[in-house]
């Protein structure tokens, strides 16, 4: 399942973000904002139970959420997105992956694993503003699938067609969400038009 937003305000924060001339500090607001709004759309299906409140003015029914969720950024440009999110889902865990791509094989290689000895959430959400190749997203569900998570989500801002492919033919039932699928990969690997390198323009290091 692939969920490309639709939403005016994802498109209009897309294009500022990939504006060349956007500096460091906007774009990395940039992408916590448009982390905010696409993880909205992920959480919909999250369930809930009845929740009984007082209010100043009497007895009011709600709801108070019962999945636990994890954020799971694909270190390092996956950082950016923690923070967006978690000002929504406060008490959000989070668990780092380190996978970067291998610039001659485009070929993932794993360095950092923070998970714990088994879950302690019921909801992933897997950050990555790119998904260029696919292998670092499908190396990431790979690790939390034999980690035991039980539902997985992929949350990114701009794809390929060639890495939604790749991660839907690897884990079909793992839902894809994001703003926008671009053109196509060019022969780096690097998406088309897309924005650049995500992490060098986030950490000023391009």
């Amino acid at each position: 399942m692939i969920y490309e937003s639709e939403h005016p305000l994802v498109k209009h924060k897309l294009t500022l973000l990939r504006d060349h001339r956007t500096e460091p500090k906007k774009f990395r607001e940039l992408i916590q904002e448009l982390a905010m709004l696409l993880a909205y759309e992920a959480t919909r299906d999250l369930r809930v139970a009845p929740k009984t409140v007082e209010t100043p003015l009497g007895i009011a029914q709600g709801h108070e959420l019962l999945d636990k969720i994890g954020l799971v950024p694909i270190l390092r440009a996956g950082l950016g997105m923690v923070a967006g999110i978690w000002q929504m889902m406060p008490a959000a865990e989070v668990w780092h992956l380190g996978l970067y791509r291998d610039e001659k094989t485009l070929q993932p290689v794993s360095y950092y694993n923070k998970l714990p000895t088994t879950p302690t959430v019921q909801v992933c959400l897997v950050l990555d503003p790119m998904l260029a190749t696919g292998g670092s997203a499908v190396a990431a569900v790979d690790v939390l699938r034999k980690w035991g998570a039980a539902r997985i989500k992929f949350v990114g801002i701009l794809a390929a067609p060639e890495g939604v492919e790749v991660l839907q033919s690897a884990h079909p039932d793992v839902p894809i969400y994001l703003a926008k699928i671009d053109d196509h990969l060019n022969e780096r690997g690097y998406i088309v038009p897309g924005l650049g390198d995500a992490g060098d323009r986030q950490f000023g290091t391009g």
